[in-house]
């Protein structure tokens, strides 16, 4: 199988993780199609069954714990999840968490009862993106079309594709005005090695701009996020670029040191990407580089994340870190105690003074709760399932979401 992966840290030799290597090939046009089932929005015979049924811990309270104990789950369901270790496979909006799968399911964030259910919808691996108050999807009928869901009710509100000259298509990232997507360029009823990036209006679905993509570039393992009139993304070929979102023309682009297989961080006029050993700022207006922040030798850092101004973010020594993402300098660093074990966080969410972690890895892992200004650890918590899944973690309100394998657990997050 090749190189060995080093159980200590879940990652493969060079510092690519196992979720990054799902990641990968979810992206990928290999997956097996599922078959195009009709779409409903009720409770199919054999969707939902019935341990997917809310389950409130017994004893569980409206309160986290003291520090050190991990709180008792508010209530947790067995889901459909087919993560494939994708960076938004859990999405919590205005009440109602979802998890890509099969059926895909809307619960209810305080009960934890299932609002709405709908099969044939998703695209495993896909990402569910929010913006403007929709949920955004690949079509998981595979036609070429991209959809809008209104997430409260699980009902579609418009359907879109680009044309019949395109074929697999994929949201990426949205704001408020549009979805950004790529897709595969088809010439004579055959896929080509070119594709093209294009907006997607987010109110009617009318398609606003596309544009062709550098030849050599691939539609595949692209991270992206909007920063006002701004489109910045980075892909499997190491390219870093930036695209004006109002006319789809480039700005600018430029080559990593390394891969980026995971998403970036955005804050005011930067992007901050993870490069093995560097974490490195970027102006968005040029691609100048404005600062590197650099870890010990023999370590990477994790995927960042701005959360309230600060940028939070891991490495393979399962030391955390907080910083100024406008300057690059640590606001704290907190190794793991010589007296404790603890997997790194590769994802991040906060809710008041507690940021939550979710870890790469299952064993001394789960999702960490810190305390935000200091770093100190103050409890995780573990479903004892033993499943090999990547954590993923989220929060609304006065509570924090936990997806492992195919258990959705609910926490008090304050």
């Amino acid at each position: 199988m090749g190189a060995l992966m080093n159980p200590a840290r879940n990652v493969m030799p060079g510092g690519t993780s196992r979720r990054r290597l799902l990641r990968a090939a979810a992206s990928g046009a290999g997956l097996a199609l599922l078959g195009a089932g009709a779409v409903g929005c009720d409770d199919p015979e054999g969707g939902a069954t019935r341990s997917e049924d809310s389950k409130p811990a017994a004893g569980a309270g409206s309160s986290a714990p003291a520090d050190g104990q991990a709180p008792a789950p508010l209530w947790q369901v067995t889901t459909t999840a087919q993560t494939y270790g994708g960076d938004d496979s859990l999405v919590v909006v205005d009440g109602v968490v979802i998890a890509i799968g099969d059926p895909l399911v809307g619960w209810d964030a305080a009960t934890g009862k299932k609002r709405w259910s709908r099969e044939g919808v998703t695209v495993p691996g896909a990402p569910l993106l929010v913006g403007k108050g929709r949920l955004y999807l690949a079509s998981g009928q595979y036609d070429g079309n991209i959809v809008a869901l209104d997430p409260a009710t699980g009902q579609e509100v418009w359907r879109s594709r680009l044309g019949n000259g395109f074929a697999h298509p994929r949201p990426v990232a949205v704001d408020d005005t549009a979805v950004y997507m790529v897709a595969t360029i088809i010439e004579n009823g055959v896929r080509t090695k070119t594709n093209v990036i294009a907006a997607i209006d987010s109110t009617s679905g009318k398609v606003l701009w596309r544009e062709q993509r550098d030849t050599g570039t691939e539609e595949n393992g692209i991270s992206a996020s909007v920063r006002g009139k701004t489109l910045v993304y980075t892909d499997f070929r190491k390219n870093l670029t930036v695209r004006d979102t109002v006319s789809g023309k480039q700005v600018w682009t430029q080559k990593l040191g390394k891969t980026n297989y995971d998403r970036f961080a955005v804050h005011e006029d930067l992007v901050i990407v993870s490069q093995g050993r560097d974490l490195r700022a970027f102006a968005l207006a040029d691609g100048a580089e404005r600062w590197t922040l650099r870890t010990e030798e023999f370590t990477n850092f994790q995927p960042p994340a701005v959360l309230e101004g600060v940028l939070y973010v891991s490495d393979s020594s399962h030391a955390q870190w907080a910083v100024d993402p406008a300057t690059g300098r640590k606001i704290w660093h907190r190794p793991v105690p010589a007296d404790e074990q603890a997997a790194a966080a590769w994802q991040f969410a906060r809710s008041g003074g507690t940021l939550f972690g979710a870890t790469d890895l299952d064993e001394h892992g789960g999702v960490h709760a810190f305390d935000a200004r200091t770093g100190t650890r103050r409890w995780t918590y573990n479903d004892k399932s033993g499943a090999l899944d990547a954590w993923y973690v989220a929060a609304e309100g006065k509570r924090v979401f936990a997806l492992h394998d195919r258990k959705l657990t609910a926490l008090p997050a304050s």
